[in-house]
């Protein structure tokens, strides 16, 4: 039975307007008939659809839950830098609006607050812990495979719809940032929620679908700036084309979705930049305190060209090699990414040209060919735009391709399994079951040691699937099944076994990858030697095995430049920050890209300093001493950096200050401000070590001058390893 259909519905407006197409599935009981229990409704689903749609839909949906959920505590705080927002938001209300990393409100995250909210509101629930903080994070993967399930299953069919959320719900890189307590989670849930939207919109031509697009689209932007808008090319384009309504009205209907956008994303944005920059914290990732400078520049422009002001690094463009890897029309297929997103990606591909050739002589409001258009278009827009962007990239920002890819092979191999009779389309099916096994045989060798068994059953099995599916309208239906399932079972087993090594092991930090050692390398696209290493370690040293680090790589000697090799992305060896009633876990042996920063002769590994991407390990003695006095003070310490600080306010419970910010580099507080702050005895200590403070691609230096003047003022105190100056007690006092 063919279920994807497009009504043809004249425009509203005109003479027939919103008559009901009688080719549209009934959705509703027939008048006197009587309603069914909630209960029923809800295990059966829509009459229309065949009796085991809806208890499969549950059970993929719990099958998800119980994926995402699994062993959740294991990554103990995450990324310490945003569960320190959260924590500071659970106790702050002023925090939770900013979004300040601390609950004296020094200085927010380098993004806006959205993100942040729920697990905020969860941990005000629930209380601090690892479980409070990213169990929102596995509810919106669930959410995010419900709504690509229905989008799909609308247009298309149950079984297209239980694809595509099988496909997200696998993606290694969605089970990895939906167990994670970065703003990307939000941000894929927000984007499916507003490709759905649009494609409801294109059916009837209702206002009211496209508005709450815009709104979706405008918490995106509240989530992850600019990122929200890389699709909006795309979905206006399709919109303004194919909507069943008059030219006029199309537009006017964009413009109201416009309004909606602007709205929905910018009160925040208005209330901010007018609200006076002395009694609000200061906008982290920002030069001149304005998140309108962050969003145009650090987040925005300077993610495109790599012109970073207070970065770390970039100018990776023009298909060259730059801190962040390298950049050309396949970077989505390379070592650093592949392994992470692309596994089924050339079948995407191949499915969505398939999908507009089917669809090519259909009309113009044809809403089967507009979804291609959807979801195809914000697929390809984004993996563009990723593919040459010059800035800071990392291989996790790809969970936002995950959604787009899913719809797309969902519709795709639904509409070519109907045609199957057709031999173009049963070719065309084969075909992209072999580019996923063939595909697949590539990323798995590249992990030879993982599973060496596992590339060749993929391979085998997508070639005798293929074969089986060239045939499959010509031989029984039982015959075909089996084919199809073969497929699917072979392009599915590479993710599957990347998607289980991701939740099996904790990870902590900056810079997270999913899969096994070894699945992404940063720095090159042939993969090599060296783990999980960074090929190319600045000022030399050897790329570090996994979990360990490279010889040399100790620090950033004086508290400058980048020494020894990096080691690799982290995935679960070491000891992750610990906080109030958290337990030490497995994580990121402070290896999740650079090594710890500290002041001259000071920090370094055990020296109580977290490094520059990762939070720090505190102990129990360091904690107590913070916590002494702790109630006099606005701050109990202040620290060079974001993660440094995260790490010692998770452990107290009480506000840290992270002077300069994520990298240490923002120019806040500025020193005239911070020697104010400590003749007002509101900062008790100094904690040495840290981020960078200073002296990349443009950073301030205000870290720097802090860090010197504390040196040479005031009292020196060594608790185990880690070393604080007291603020309330002079040098030789």
């Amino acid at each position: 039975m063919t279920t994807h259909y497009d009504p043809p519905t004249a425009p509203r407006g005109a003479p027939g307007a919103g008559t009901p197409s009688p080719a549209a599935p009934p959705s509703a009981p027939r008048a006197g008939e009587p309603r069914q229990p909630f209960v029923r409704r809800l295990w059966r689903g829509r009459p229309e659809d065949p009796r085991w749609a809806r208890p499969a839909l549950l059970g993929l949906l719990a099958a998800t839950l119980l994926l995402y959920l699994y062993d959740l505590s294991a990554s103990g705080y995450a990324n310490s830098f945003y569960s320190a927002a959260v924590q500071a938001g659970s106790t702050s209300w002023k925090a939770f609006f900013f979004g300040s990393l601390d609950a004296g409100n020094a200085i927010t995250v380098d993004k806006p607050p959205a993100s942040l909210w729920p697990m905020e509101l969860s941990v005000r629930l629930f209380g601090l812990g690892s479980w409070a903080i990213l169990a929102p994070e596995a509810l919106m993967g669930v959410a995010s495979v419900a709504v690509v399930y229905a989008a799909v299953r609308r247009r298309f069919s149950p079984a297209a719809g239980l694809l595509a959320g099988a496909v997200l719900a696998l993606t290694p890189v969605a089970a990895l940032m939906f167990r994670f307590d970065n703003p990307d989670a939000l941000l894929a849930l927000l984007m499916s929620v507003a490709c759905a939207l649009v494609v409801r919109a294109l059916e009837d031509g209702r206002t009211k679908w496209l508005v709450w697009a815009g709104v979706a689209i405008g918490f995106a932007f509240l989530t992850k700036t600019l990122q929200a808008f890389l699709i909006l090319p795309a979905l206006a384009a399709v919109y303004a084309v194919c909507a069943p309504v008059r030219l006029r009205r199309r537009f006017a209907q964009l413009a109201a979705a416009t309004l909606a956008l602007v709205v929905s994303g910018g009160w925040w944005v208005a209330v901010v930049e007018l609200w006076p920059a002395s009694s609000r914290p200061y906008i982290g990732g920002s030069q001149n305190n304005s998140f309108l400078e962050l969003t145009f520049g650090y987040n925005g422009l300077g993610r495109l060209d790599g012109e970073e002001t207070g970065s770390v690094g970039g100018r990776g463009g023009g298909g060259g090699s730059g801190m962040w890897g390298e950049t050309g029309w396949d970077r989505m297929f390379g070592s650093e990414v592949g392994g992470q997103i692309s596994w089924l990606l050339p079948a995407a591909l191949i499915l969505l040209v398939a999908g507009l050739v089917a669809t090519r002589r259909l009309g113009r409001t044809s809403v089967t060919r507009a979804s291609f258009l959807v979801w195809g278009g914000s697929l390809l827009m984004t993996a563009v735009v990723f593919s040459y962007m010059a800035g800071i990239f990392h291989q996790y920002y790809t969970v936002a391709l995950a959604p787009y890819l899913a719809a797309v092979v969902g519709m795709g191999a639904g509409l070519l399994w109907e045609r199957r009779r057709e031999l173009w389309a049963s070719i065309t099916l084969a075909a992209s079951v072999v580019a996923a096994a063939a595909w697949g045989y590539v990323l798995l060798n590249r992990t030879s040691g993982y599973l060496p068994w596992l590339k060749w059953l993929v391979l085998v099995g997508g070639l005798t699937a293929a074969l089986g599916l060239v045939f499959a309208g010509r031989v029984p239906r039982r015959l075909a099944l089996g084919a199809a399932a073969t497929g699917l079972v072979a392009a599915l087993a590479g993710p599957t076994a990347y998607t289980l090594s991701t939740v099996g092991q904790g990870h902590t930090g900056s810079i997270v990858t999913a899969g096994p050692a070894g699945a992404s390398v940063m720095g090159g696209r042939g993969g090599g030697p060296g783990g999980d290493g960074m090929r190319g370690g600045f000022g030399g040293g050897a790329p570090g095995a996994r979990g360990q680090r490279a010889p040399g790589a100790n620090g950033f000697p004086g508290g400058g430049g980048f020494g020894g090799g990096m080691p690799g992305p982290n995935r679960g060896n070491g000891t992750a920050p610990t906080g109030p009633g958290q337990q030490g876990r497995t994580g990121g042996a402070n290896g999740n890209g650079f090594p710890g920063a500290g002041l001259p002769g000071e920090g370094g590994p055990g020296g109580g300093a977290g490094g520059l991407l990762n939070g720090t390990n505190v102990s129990s003695a360091a904690r107590k001493l913070l916590e002494s006095d702790a109630s006099a003070y606005t701050w109990v310490a202040a620290s060079v950096g974001s993660q440094n600080a995260a790490g010692y306010q998770l452990a107290t419970g009480d506000p840290v200050m992270a002077i300069g910010g994520f990298n240490g580099t923002d120019p806040s507080p500025t020193l005239a401000q911070f020697k104010t702050y400590v003749e007002q005895g509101r900062i008790h200590y100094f904690i040495a070590g840290g981020g960078m403070g200073g002296g990349a691609d443009g950073g301030s230096g205000s870290a720097s001058r802090i860090s010197s003047w504390v040196q040479s003022t005031f009292k020196k105190v060594t608790v185990g390893s880690a070393t604080f100056y007291d603020l309330t007690r002079k040098a030789g006092g």
